[in-house]
């Protein structure tokens, strides 16, 4: 019988099976960030290994800057030596202008060349912290997340930081060092001109605040619908076999475009707010550039200034604005990036809500004595799933769990399997508790053969051995032989190195199936866990599948969890579970024998089994 709906299905990573993650696409209020400089400071962390790099990056950016400051001022000296007629000097300070220039741009080159190498090394180091801290995070947490909005945070958020590590930094410094310098070089150059050309310098300090305040509220914004519409991609091509069963294309584009245009008229606010600082920007550097022609042609006139100062004061001036122009842009791209930044460090902080005990020990290896003890469960508090079921399977035996769908009986291989904790009683395995066992090495005692078989896009032959990855390629033959694979396998194109399409598409149904039995008996896990293993195929596949399913139980304690009654007549038990209860165990004879609750199971079945053999003559 399904349970799809007793909750989420997690199936043992030994053997290759990915955790599942929450499929819906919905989201909370957006709330602009709360620390942003909290997350800038988390984020230079990433570029302390590399101090020294960023120094030198940062030494050779001040080069830049001050072989550009002095172009200006060369140039202004060869103005005033074209005036006075004296070509002699007139070369001397373009040579020196050009130079200055040409060294410029060679500092920039290298200092681009040096923070890139930097930078990727930190964001390589941000993103193995990322994706290995999910990995030790629970099925709770995916459970209750959306998988577009995860990926959104692995690719969207971290491209945004990336950004900021690889130029906005360097940018801030070298934006900020040239408004320090030009200033210091127009007030030692002449204070009256300076003083003129700082009265609308406050404008535009006032206007890049005033926006990027607002900006970094909209691409935080922008950013989570974006995660949104990810996550309905994301469902939608993982479901397109459904959505083209049911012509539910409209459907489907419909919430598609719904989720597009939030992303569109969030995007339009946040782009539109950035995109504003430059206009305005230009605007007041106009109208500074007047300001400074009107009071320094006063100025020359009078005897007061040079006409190489004014034109000196003007490129000034004009250099001033922009990277004030610059930091008003910055500003806006650092708000989106430590919103991203906020994002990814919101699951960074994510605590994992299972941890080893401290006396937790290795299993080497377990007989497969498995004990469960008045154990109860709740994916929802206050609402068990499972209500003090007490169970014992004997080293070698076969367990058959059935039951009506959302009975309990996945939940219950969860539980053994310890993707979940359980809330009260103990699972014991060989007489040891198995929360005193490390997670990892329990997982590498359990295998896990499921209804959906999941290939990953790699060959035949690599999706075979993710059971042992130090396997041999013989060890992988053999495997696939006791599985029955080994025959289909090879009729492949290229055999056992044939390529397999993304969550292996191009082979059918019950190869998948065998594939992935191939994949358990090479784990050799001590303990077998078939969760509706043969439901989804037909019944001349299904005789080669048990098969091999007989051959990987061999001397190992399984636990079947059955959908075809008729194929579980030779278990050493049958447990019948509703609504969270075992009600009746026994043999497969001793159940029909009672007329009980499974028996009314087996009927119900037996019947409809029939109407269709009948239904198939009458065709």
């Amino acid at each position: 019988m399904g349970s799809a709906s007793e909750g989420p299905k997690a199936p043992v990573r030994m053997i290759g099976m990915p955790g599942p993650g929450g499929r819906g696409h919905g989201h909370g209020a957006v709330e602009r960030p709360k620390d942003p400089r909290g997350a800038l400071r988390r984020l230079m962390d990433y570029l302390g290994p590399y101090k020294m790099g960023l120094v030198m990056v940062l030494g050779v950016a001040a080069l830049s800057t001050a072989f550009a400051l002095a172009g200006p001022w060369f140039m202004g000296r060869a103005i005033d030596h074209l005036v006075d007629r004296k070509p002699e000097l007139l070369l001397r300070f373009t040579l020196l202008m050009l130079g200055a220039y040409v060294l410029s741009s060679l500092a920039q080159g290298v200092q681009g060349v040096l923070l890139a190498r930097l930078s990727q090394r930190a964001m390589r180091t941000l993103r193995g912290d990322l994706f290995g801290h999910m990995q030790t995070l629970s099925l709770r947490f995916f459970d209750s997340r959306a998988q577009g909005d995860l990926m959104s945070r692995l690719t969207n958020d971290m491209d945004a930081i990336s950004r900021i590590l690889t130029n906005n930094v360097v940018q801030l410094f070298t934006g900020l060092l040239t408004l320090v310098g030009i200033l210091a070089v127009m007030f030692a150059m002449n204070v009256w001109l300076a003083l003129g050309s700082m009265i609308v310098f406050p404008i535009m300090i006032g206007l890049v605040a005033a926006v990027g305040k607002r900006t970094r509220g909209a691409f935080r914004s922008y950013q989570a619908k974006l995660g949104i519409l990810n996550g309905v991609l994301e469902e939608t091509y993982s479901g397109q076999r459904v959505v083209l069963a049911y012509s539910q294309e409209e459907s489907v584009l419909a919430d598609f475009d719904e989720a597009n245009e939030a992303v569109r008229s969030t995007g339009v606010q946040a782009m539109t707010l950035a995109f504003l600082v430059m206009p305005l920007m230009g605007i007041l550097s106009n109208a500074n550039v007047a300001i400074l022609g009107g009071l320094g042609g006063w100025m020359a006139i009078n005897g007061m200034v040079s006409i190489g100062t004014i034109a000196a004061f003007i490129t000034y001036s004009r250099r001033f604005a922009e990277p004030l122009r610059q930091l008003g842009n910055l500003y806006t791209q650092i708000q989106g990036a430590l919103a991203g930044a906020e994002r990814v460090f919101e699951i960074l902080d994510t605590p994992p809500d299972q941890t080893d005990a401290p006396d937790a020990r290795e299993v080497t290896r377990i007989q497969g004595d498995v004990t469960f003890e008045n154990v109860t469960f709740s994916y929802v508090p206050d609402v068990p799933v499972l209500k003090e079921v007490a169970l014992r399977a004997r080293p070698g035996q076969r367990i058959a769990l059935v039951g009506p769908t959302g009975a309990g009986k996945t939940t219950l291989v969860n539980l053994l399997s310890r993707f979940y904790d359980l809330d009260e009683g103990t699972i014991r395995i060989d007489g040891v508790d198995i929360r005193r066992m490390t997670r990892d090495s329990l997982r590498r005692e359990l295998g896990v053969v499921l209804q959906q078989a999941f290939l990953f896009a790699e060959s035949v032959k690599e999706n075979i051995r993710y059971g042992r990855l130090d396997a041999t390629d013989e060890e992988v033959y053999a495997a696939s032989r006791l599985a029955q694979a080994d025959p289909f396998i090879r009729r492949l194109p290229q055999g056992y190195e044939t390529v397999l399409s993304e969550r292996g598409a191009s082979l059918s149904e019950g190869q998948r199936q065998l594939v992935t039995i191939a994949r358990a008996i090479l784990a050799d896990p001590a303990i077998l866990v078939l969760d509706e293993a043969t439901s989804s195929v037909d019944t001349r596949t299904e005789v080669h599948i048990q098969e091999a399913l007989r051959e990987l139980m061999k001397g190992r304690t399984s636990f079947v969890i059955a959908h075809r009654l008729s194929t579980i007549s030779n278990a050493d038990q049958v447990l019948v579970i509703d609504e969270g209860r075992i009600v009746e165990r026994g043999t497969h004879g001793e159940l029909l024998a009672r007329k009980g609750f499974y028996h009314r199971l087996y009927m119900s079945q037996f019947r409809g089994q029939e109407k269709e053999k009948e239904e198939a003559q009458a065709g």
